[in-house]
């Protein structure tokens, strides 16, 4: 069972305590709720105590000191020298701490060589509406009018987005602000389905890139992708993926591209 993926960033900055009181709330109840999470924060404290131990040594096998005191003992049977017992001693205890820190040496190769996936576009939009609910940046632009929220855009972004209020189809557009994703600025509208929110972000469609599904599903949102006149579109929402398809549906019929 792994960490959501929109989770992952989330987590570590909760982890390094870098997040304010409110977000670290809304963490903290998702770690409650969902058992991937929670066995990824596991894994970060894990390593993180095992590193602070202040004695890592651990006895070497019995098989190991073995075979170097044979090499050794045929090393002085060679020079006619005989070592001290303290000398033995001494050599134990090195030989101890050598086995301990190639065995956590060799665990942490493993903690760091796994392979760090480079997020989707799919969830980089999904971290975006997670940070949006959560940072208090809805909007940046406040409005249910289209003629005000439409406008806005020009001159932020290279493209004119489509805006529609869909207010007599249950979705009523509550503003537009600025993101980011895919290295590069996107238009992100927000509309309000009961106390749902919907994000849907707008940039111009990728070329050579990968082919998205029409309807993908992450861990814990619903997503429907579409392109259209030249633009690619995510909505992203909580909502039952029924309705977030009542909204594509909708807002197809209503945007003029």
């Amino acid at each position: 069972m792994s960490a959501c993926p929109d989770r992952v960033t989330l987590l570590q900055a909760l982890f390094d305590g870098e997040l304010d009181a409110a977000n670290a709330l809304a963490a903290e109840e998702h770690l409650r709720a969902c058992q991937g999470c929670a066995a990824h924060f596991r894994m970060l404290q894990t390593v993180r105590a095992r590193l602070a131990e202040a004695e890592l040594s651990a006895p070497a096998s019995p098989a190991l000191r073995k075979r170097i005191e044979a090499m050794v003992e045929a090393e002085d049977r060679q020079s006619g020298r005989a070592r001290p017992r303290r000398w033995w001693a001494g050599r134990a205890a090195a030989w101890s701490t050598a086995a301990a820190m190639a065995a956590i040496a060799a665990s942490l190769l493993v903690f760091l060589a796994a392979p760090m996936r480079t997020p989707s576009l799919q969830d980089q939009l999904v971290a975006s509406h997670v940070r949006s609910l959560m940072a208090n940046h809805l909007t940046d632009i406040a409005a249910s009018d289209r003629h005000v929220v439409k406008p806005w855009f020009t001159g932020k972004i290279d493209f004119a987005p489509p805006v529609v209020d869909l207010a007599s189809e249950g979705f009523s557009l509550i503003g537009g602000r600025l993101d980011y994703a895919d290295h590069r600025e996107v238009a992100a509208l927000v509309f309000r389905h009961k106390t749902h929110l919907i994000n849907l972000f707008i940039l111009p469609k990728r070329t050579g890139g990968l082919s998205w599904p029409a309807h993908a599903q992450p861990t814990s949102y619903s997503v429907v992708h579409w392109s259209r006149g030249g633009l690619e579109c995510w909505a992203v929402s909580d909502v039952e993926p029924a309705q977030l398809e009542a909204f594509h549906k909708a807002f197809v019929t209503y945007a003029t591209y």
